[in-house]
């Protein structure tokens, strides 16, 4: 049997989908953690993204920071972490929250700039607050350079978040150590094609959404 026949009957094998260890429960876990580092991350960076977007404070700041945030080795990062706060799950939460920062202040501090400012000055005239302009005009038409932010964020999460197994905890990175640990190849492949099925699918959800929210006029 070549290595991917051995993929196969490790995806077909009895409870390879359920049970303790299965693939639901693993899938279950890496969607866990993937989507409360995006959740924490968010909450830092897009108020500071709307804020330098909309009053162009800090621009070189923010660049400066994107730029740096992305250069980090994630399991450099992780490591680092992992000896400052022990193992458990707050180390690679931390980690990654720092790395999922990037894509998601880039995307919002450019969609925000990207606004045509004699659409926000026509705002302005009409005698609309800031808030007011953020809100109705600047948002709405920053959709999709923000949807583009959140969705590298989140492809960037779920594939780098198979790393907290390398600290003995879930998720699909789970099958990648442990399959590793005893040269069990046809695992390790199978943890590599769920990681990328995974991706493509909250990728394509996002898309939908993105299409769902963003006005017609600005697709």
């Amino acid at each position: 049997m070549n290595i991917f026949d051995k993929t196969w009957a490790w995806f077909t094998a009895d409870g390879a989908w359920t049970g303790a260890g299965g693939i639901f429960q693993r899938v279950a876990e890496h969607l866990g953690y993937s989507a409360l580092i995006l959740l924490i991350a968010a909450v830092i960076a897009v108020p500071i993204g709307l804020l330098v977007g909309h009053t162009g404070r800090g621009e070189n700041v923010v660049v400066a920071i994107t730029g740096a945030l992305r250069a980090l080795p994630t399991l450099g990062l992780l490591t680092l972490f992992a000896l400052w706060l022990g193992l458990g799950l707050v180390a690679p939460i931390a980690a990654l929250v720092i790395l999922a920062i990037a894509p998601l202040l880039a995307g919002v501090y450019s969609g925000i700039a990207a606004v045509d400012k004699v659409t926000v000055d026509a705002a302005r005239a009409q005698g609309m607050t800031e808030s007011q302009i953020l809100r109705k005009v600047e948002l709405p038409l920053a959709l999709p350079l923000i949807f583009g932010g959140i969705r590298n964020a989140a492809l960037q999460v779920i594939a780098t978040v198979t790393v907290v197994a390398y600290i003995n905890l879930g998720g699909l990175g789970r099958y990648l150590i442990d399959g590793l640990a005893v040269r069990d190849y046809p695992r390790m492949v199978a943890a590599v094609v769920l990681v990328a099925l995974l991706a493509l699918i909250v990728d394509a959800l996002l898309a939908l959404l993105q299409r769902a929210l963003t006005p017609r006029g600005t697709r």
